[in-house]
């Protein structure tokens, strides 16, 4: 009798204590402010995983914080077009948005780093150039000179070479070919005769459709069978490799975020790490299937010409020595990236790629 009094007794302190921890985190809560913020997206709603990254680590804040730190997300064109992010968050329009850094190359080459350069990092390799290896620093020296503050949000992993109306079967095909695609990509694309655009995904399928472009790369099998691209062109190459390893971006107003208190920016920042995981593995379950569909209705896939990747492979590295030699942004980042990328190949050279192939072959 004794011991189940003294069992009793210790278990009313121990819900006592319970619940006093709860009252107090409670009070440590509510002592925070109510924050509302609007974050603007340079994607449509209808490519649910990309889009849905910016949702992820909306619904992370206001959980974290008992709902005292709300962020909206608005799809692109619902408050600026989509290829407009980056400007709305440094003037203050938005607090926040999500985007790609390599569609605003136009004000500085280095952005490129930020989201991928051709022939450059895989997703995994990025996650650790930019965690570990010097990147999430160096790009936010950078950033800091747009009052931005970025955070890695999500990747695709390994993108698709595009859709393209008519077959590749050489470089020469390249010549005058009219193609969505933004970034150095574009860049590399040019010197090799084509024509580059920088379309936001909303707007791919009616230039297709109309015929102002011959060709688009967009990401990969799962969002481009949502926008329809194989209904309009029906080839379907691999691999892009303008985007080995293409990083997304939640970019916040400098002064936003300095007024936010430290728990706000420490969830902030986690919900951002969750996010950027929680894309690349969306990707790597839905894209085989999806790629497995496209091909059912009629899509034909081909490699790009050992011929292109060569070509592209040139041109790429040329146009990063030329654009090194005069801008120092870019300089500063490519040294420490060109020889992060040359470490991380030699690895993956030994253990993920030996694996891979052996898998590949005995298939």
């Amino acid at each position: 009798m004794m011991q189940r009094r003294d069992f009793l007794l210790a278990a009313g302190a121990a819900g006592l204590l319970t619940g006093c921890a709860r009252e107090q985190q409670k009070a440590a809560t509510s002592a925070l402010p109510e924050v509302r913020w609007r974050l603007a997206s340079s994607f449509p709603k209808s490519l649910d995983t990309i889009y849905g990254a910016a949702e992820v680590m909306a619904r992370r804040v206001a959980a974290a914080t008992d709902g005292r730190f709300q962020i909206k997300v608005h799809a692109a064109g619902e408050i600026v077009p989509g290829l407009q992010v980056m400007d709305a968050v440094q003037q203050g329009t938005v607090e926040c948005g999500h985007t790609a850094s390599y569609y605003y190359v136009g004000k500085d080459m280095a952005f490129a780093f930020d989201t991928a350069l051709p022939f450059g990092l895989n997703a995994r390799q990025q996650n650790a150039w930019m965690y570990a290896g010097g990147g999430l620093k160096l790009m936010r020296e950078l950033f800091a000179q747009y009052n931005i503050i970025h955070f890695p949000g999500g990747n695709t992993g390994v993108q698709m070479g595009g859709w393209f109306r008519k077959e590749i079967k050489q470089l020469s095909d390249l010549q005058g070919l009219k193609m969505r695609i933004p970034g150095l990509g574009g860049q590399i694309m040019a010197k090799l005769g084509a024509v580059p655009q920088t379309l936001a995904g909303a707007d791919i399928y009616p230039a297709l459709e109309r015929g102002t472009i011959d060709a688009a790369e967009w990401v990969g099998p799962y969002d481009d069978a949502k926008l329809g691209f194989h209904k309009l062109a029906p080839h379907y190459y691999f691999p892009g490799w303008w985007e080995a390893g293409p990083q997304l971006s939640f970019y916040v107003n400098l002064g936003k975020w300095r007024e936010l208190p430290p728990a706000y920016q420490a969830v902030f920042e986690a919900a951002c790490a969750e996010a950027n995981q929680h894309m690349l593995a969306e990707y790597d379950a839905k894209n085989p299937q999806a790629l497995m569909q496209l091909v059912a209705q009629g899509v034909k896939l081909h490699a790009f010409p050992q011929e292109v990747m060569e070509a592209a492979r040139a041109a790429a590295f040329q146009l990063y020595e030329e654009e090194a030699a005069r801008n120092a942004n870019f300089r500063r980042i490519y040294t420490e990236w060109k020889q992060f990328r040359e470490f991380e190949l030699q690895w993956f050279k030994v253990a993920e790629l030996s694996y891979a192939n052996f898998l590949a072959l005995a298939r």
